[in-house]
C-alpha cells in the first residue's frame, strides 16, 4: 500500500525518469548495433580479423562497467556523455559476434546463386547476406537490449539520467521516509521497460524476418 502511494505521489517525477532510462538504453543500444553491423560487414569474410573481432567483444564485456564508467569521467567529465559512451560501448558487444556469426554462416551456394544472377556485391550484402543473417543479429540486439537496460542504471554514479538515481538515493537512505518504496519503484520500473522492450524487439523480428527464417 505504500509503495502505491510513493508511485501516486509522485508520478510525474517517475514518468520522466523512467522516459530518461528508456530513451537512453534505445539511444546507446541503436549505436551500438549500427556500429555493430558496420564493423562485421568489414571483418566477416577475414577469419583472422573476424575471430579476432569475436575475442575481442568477448573480452570487452568482462571489463566491470563502473570502472570503465569511472576512467570516462577524466576526459568527459559527469552526466550525459560519459554515461551514452559506456552504454553504447557495452551495447556493441554481443551485437558484433552474433553478426558475424550471421553473417559467415549464409550458404555459400546461395551468395554464388546471386552472384550468377549478375548482383554486385553490396546488392549480395543487402538483399540476400543481411536478411539471412538477421535473425542471428536480432538475437544479439535482444541480449545487448537485456543487458543495457539493466546496466544503465549504474551511470547514477556519475549523475547520469534514468532511474539508477532512484534506486541509489532509496539505497542510500534506508531507513528513512520513502527509502525502500524509492528503490523498488526503480527496480520495478526497470524491469517494466525491459519487459517492454524485449516485447517490441519480438514483434520487429515477426515483422522483418523472412517466414522461410523463422
Amino acid at each position: 500500500m505504500q509503495l502505491w502511494d510513493y508511485v501516486q505521489g509522485h508520478a510525474a517525477t517517475l514518468a520522466f525518469l523512467t522516459y530518461q532510462h528508456a530513451s537512453l538504453a534505445f539511444q546507446t543500444v541503436l549505436v551500438g548495433t549500427i556500429v555493430a553491423i558496420l564493423v562485421s560487414i568489414v571483418v566477416y569474410r577475414m577469419p583472422f580479423f573476424s575471430a579476432f573481432t569475436m575475442t575481442t567483444s568477448r573480452v570487452a564485456l568482462t571489463i566491470p562497467s563502473l570502472a570503465l564508467l569511472a576512467l570516462l569521467i577524466v576526459p568527459f567529465g559527469l552526466g550525459v556523455v560519459p554515461s551514452f559512451i559506456m552504454l553504447a560501448f557495452f551495447a556493441t558487444m554481443p551485437v558484433i559476434g552474433n553478426a558475424i556469426v550471421g553473417l559467415r554462416s549464409v550458404p555459400p551456394s546461395v551468395v554464388e546463386a546471386a552472384q550468377g544472377i549478375g548482383l554486385s556485391r553490396w546488392r549480395i550484402l543487402l538483399s540476400v547476406e543481411l536478411p539471412i543473417a538477421w535473425p542471428v543479429i536480432l538475437t544479439g540486439i535482444r541480449v545487448s537490449t537485456q543487458m543495457i537496460i539493466g546496466i544503465a542504471a549504474i551511470v547514477a554514479y556519475v549523475l547520469g539520467p534514468g532511474l539508477g538515481s532512484l534506486i541509489f538515493s532509496g539505497l542510500s537512505r534506508l531507513g528513512g521516509a520513502n527509502a525502500l518504496e524509492m528503490a523498488l519503484t526503480g527496480t520495478i520500473l526497470i524491469v517494466i521497460i525491459a519487459l517492454i522492450f524485449d516485447g517490441l524487439l519480438v514483434l520487429l523480428g515477426r515483422l522483418t524476418i523472412s517466414k522461410g527464417l523463422q
